[in-house]
């Protein structure tokens, strides 16, 4: 069973900047699509970000184009988020999720993996 980790989040100014760490607990990381998630309150989770096996290809939900990257590092086991310019409305729970398939970010921004992590609060104030 893969565990994924997220730390990093916590709360900020509105456009202040905050990076996102997921650690992943298998050997194989470079198999895994990556990606992160999120979930405002009272809202349905929806994606932020997906990340190809080498870092290659990414995808990003429009509301955080030019503002949020993602980025892995596979020697590590770890993929961030690194977020700036932080407004109110990216307040949410974000998480982690790993695709063990490595299908192309495409289909797992419609169709999440297998593996999630247990989600980091992120707060930004106005």
């Amino acid at each position: 069973q893969v565990q994924l980790v997220e730390s990093g989040g916590g709360l900020v100014q509105a456009g202040g900047s905050l990076r996102l760490s997921c650690a992943a607990s298998t050997p194989t990381f470079s198999m895994y699509t990556m990606g992160w998630f999120r979930q405002a309150p009272g809202k349905e989770r929806e994606f932020v970000a997906i990340i190809s096996r080498f870092g290659t290809s990414t995808v990003y939900t429009d509301s955080v184009k030019g503002r949020f990257t993602i980025s892995r590092d596979n020697a590590k086991n770890t993929v961030y988020l690194q977020m700036n310019s932080l407004k109110p409305e990216d307040t949410a729970v974000y998480y982690c999720n790993g695709d063990s398939r490595g299908r192309a970010p495409t289909f797992t921004m419609s169709i999440p993996g297998d593996y999630w992590g247990q989600g980091t609060q992120v707060t930004v104030s106005p």
